[in-house]
């Protein structure tokens, strides 16, 4: 049957009223794809498709929209129709649903869910924000140590369809005690009278329940699995995590540092759903804060008016200076940045850093002053003198951005803040004003001014 190509198709099929033909194109596309057509549509059209889907179907679709429109549908829903629905996500979609909705929405919603969604919902929803526990799932499949191969594959018949994973089985003891994994295969080539407990791999590589989530995908980088079984304090399985759920924390964190970087306090809804007014909010505090800073320049300025005054040439090197300087800081502090998060680095590289940093400054403030003081003679044609202080101010200014900028990110991790907020803003802002000092301080000393 001819698949469906745009929007304008699932549209068109809509106004004309051809339920039956559109229920059986979007039958056979994938959930993520129907996912993406559905947020194009209007609310009242939404709400169309959604209920022409297959029931199965319907609830794979559910997982993949935006918070707002499984917020919409939800809410728009019969309570046993919206009950139906959350049964059939995966629990940790499930409740991270649940946490978005309002208190007494959910309230309505689990005491209509069955009994098993609403014990692992209330499980998941126990555990830190943004902590393994919090994004894990219940839905695995585990097996006894003393389990033949034959029992093992006709449970994984039994429980494998409302299982995220079956790939990779969990062996517990008696006290729900982790002690091993089986894949699939294994199971599969395997004589079916063979015990568990002789062909499963015993050195299990595992998570905590309460360890946080970027950790978690460190892990999941370098162990390059597909999911990772969660354990509480006493190593008793009480979930797995997946890869689709590490790929959803990567974009989530990569997000929240390139906002952080940019001076705005992160959020958590698509740019096209912020309002102007939640906007604002995010990007005001930063700005005012900047801004404050920023007076400190002005400041300089006016402490040193009598310098402008006799030499005026001085001014139009202020805004090269303060430019270069920044972008040497941002070019240090996104480096470090990114390998702190990546934990290739730590405070204890400090002294290392730096050194490497100050040799890095000397050799960019130099190439960079001599392409300028060319510029300068032969060019502008501007006093020696002249251009020697602007030369010098322009290596000091580099070397104090890329010492400010490799620091401040790591003095950042070690008193626990996010080292993406002492990004390029900040960075700029402080190196301005060490900027400008230094140049003043050079032309007083060069020029004979005060």
């Amino acid at each position: 049957m001819e698949e469906i190509k745009d929007i304008e198709t699932v549209k068109e099929l809509l106004e004309t009223k051809q339920y039956t033909r559109l229920r059986q194109k979007l039958s056979e596309e994938n959930a993520a794809d129907i996912a993406v057509i559905m947020e194009e549509l209007c609310e009242e059209d939404l709400q169309k498709i959604f209920r022409i889907l297959p029931k199965n179907l319907a609830a794979d679709v559910f997982a993949h929209l935006e918070v707002d429109s499984q917020q919409f549908l939800i809410t728009s829903m019969s309570e046993k129709d919206a009950a139906g629905i959350i049964n059939n996500l995966m629990a940790d979609d499930a409740a991270d649903l649940l946490e978005e909705m309002p208190a007494n929405v959910v309230k309505k919603l689990l005491a209509n869910a069955s009994p098993e969604t609403r014990r692992d919902i209330n499980h998941l929803l126990r555990y830190p924000e943004d902590s393994a526990g919090s994004i894990m799932t219940v839905e695995y499949v585990d097996l006894k140590e003393n389990m033949t191969v034959e029992d093992a594959i006709a449970r994984i018949r039994k429980i494998g369809m409302d299982s995220e994973t079956i790939n990779i089985c969990y062996v517990l003891d008696a006290k729900r005690t982790l002690v091993g994994t089986v894949a699939l295969r294994y199971l599969l080539i395997s004589p079916a009278d063979a015990a568990i407990g002789e062909i499963m791999n015993e050195h299990v590589i595992f998570i905590n329940t309460l360890m946080d989530q970027e950790e978690v995908a460190r892990q999941f980088q370098k162990y390059d699995f597909t999911a990772m079984p969660v354990v509480d304090n006493e190593n008793r399985l009480v979930g797995i995590i997946t890869v689709d759920d590490i790929v959803d924390i990567l974009q989530e964190e990569a997000t929240e540092d390139m906002e952080k970087m940019a001076a705005i306090v992160p959020s958590d809804k698509p740019y096209m759903k912020t309002s102007v007014i939640e906007t604002w909010k995010k990007r005001m505090p930063w700005l005012l804060l900047l801004m404050i800073s920023a007076a400190f320049t002005g400041s300089i300025l006016n402490r040193f008016e009598s310098a402008l005054l006799a030499y005026g040439v001085l001014i139009a090197y202020i805004p090269m200076l303060m430019d270069t300087g920044g972008n040497a800081g941002g070019q240090a502090s996104v480096t470090i940045i990114r390998g702190l998060s990546l934990n290739e680095i730590e405070f204890r590289d400090a002294f290392s850093v730096l050194w490497k940093e100050i040799r890095v400054a000397l050799l960019c403030g130099t190439t960079l002053s001599a392409a300028n003081f060319i510029k300068l003679m032969l060019f502008d044609r501007v006093g020696m003198t002249v251009a020697l202080v602007v030369c010098l101010t322009l290596i000091a200014a580099v070397l104090i951005a890329k010492v400010v900028g490799c620091m401040l990110p790591m003095l950042a991790r070690k008193i626990g803040f996010d080292p993406a907020v002492m990004a390029s803003p900040f960075i700029t802002t402080i190196v301005d004003v060490l900027s400008l000092l230094v140049y003043f301080q050079i032309a007083a000393r060069f020029l004979n001014i005060s």
